[in-house]
C-alpha cells in the first residue's frame, strides 16, 4: 500500500479492481483495413471503418482497437526488428480535435489496443505552435475525461472470431490488480462471446 505523500487516495485503482470493470466490448478492427501500416487513425478513418464493419459504439462501451502490432512483435520471436517496429504500428491521431469531440460525445468508458500508448506515439506535431501535450490522446482521455487506456492486449484471436462471425460486440471482463495507491495496473482481460 502507498503511504505517505504519495499514491492516489480518492481515485487510487483499487477502486477498480474493488468494483471490476466489466461490460460491453467493441472492437473495431484497425488492421483489417491498414494493415501493419504505420498510420494515425483520426476520425475520418475510425468512421470509415466502423462504417464499413458496421460497428456501432454506444455510450458506456469499452472500445476495442486492434492494430497486429502485439501479432507482429510476437512474429519476431524474441528477435525484434528495428525499422520493422519502427515503421508499423497504427495508433489513434491525438490531435484529431474531432476524434477527441467523438470520444467525449460518445461517452466510451475505456479505451483498450494491441499497441503501446493507444495513440500513435510519437504524436503528430501540433497544428498551433506553442505549448501542446506530448501526449495528446492520453491528456484527453485519462486526465479531463477519467477515460481508462489499456495498451499491448493480445486481440489477435479475438478480432479472428469476431470477423469470422460478424460480430463486433462481446462482453468484457478486465479486472487490475488491487494496488491501494497506484494510479494504473497490468489487467487480465477476458472476452466472452
Amino acid at each position: 500500500e502507498c503511504s505517505g505523500p504519495f499514491g492516489a487516495k480518492a481515485l487510487g485503482i483499487e477502486n477498480m479492481a474493488q468494483k471490476a470493470i466489466q461490460g460491453r466490448g467493441v472492437l473495431v478492427d484497425l488492421h483489417a483495413h491498414f494493415g501493419y501500416a504505420r498510420k494515425a487513425i483520426g476520425y475520418d478513418d475510425l468512421m470509415r471503418v466502423m462504417q464499413a464493419d458496421q460497428v456501432e459504439i454506444e455510450s458506456g462501451d469499452m472500445l476495442m482497437l486492434h492494430t497486429g502490432f502485439t501479432h507482429l512483435i510476437m512474429q519476431m520471436n524474441r528477435q525484434p526488428d528495428k525499422e520493422t517496429v519502427k515503421n508499423s504500428g497504427l495508433g489513434l491521431d491525438g490531435r484529431d480535435e474531432k476524434l477527441l469531440q467523438w470520444i467525449t460525445d460518445i461517452g466510451i468508458a475505456a479505451i483498450c489496443a494491441d499497441n503501446y500508448a493507444v495513440e500513435h506515439y510519437p504524436a503528430l506535431p501540433p497544428l498551433h505552435p506553442g505549448k501542446a501535450p506530448m501526449l495528446p490522446l492520453h491528456e484527453h482521455c485519462l486526465f479531463k475525461l477519467g477515460v481508462p487506456l489499456a495498451e499491448l492486449w493480445w486481440l489477435k484471436d479475438l478480432a479472428q472470431w469476431l470477423r469470422i462471425n460478424k460480430r463486433s460486440r462481446f462482453l468484457l471482463t478486465a479486472p487490475p490488480l488491487n494496488l491501494p495507491g497506484a494510479v494504473g495496473s497490468p489487467v487480465t482481460p477476458v472476452a466472452t462471446v
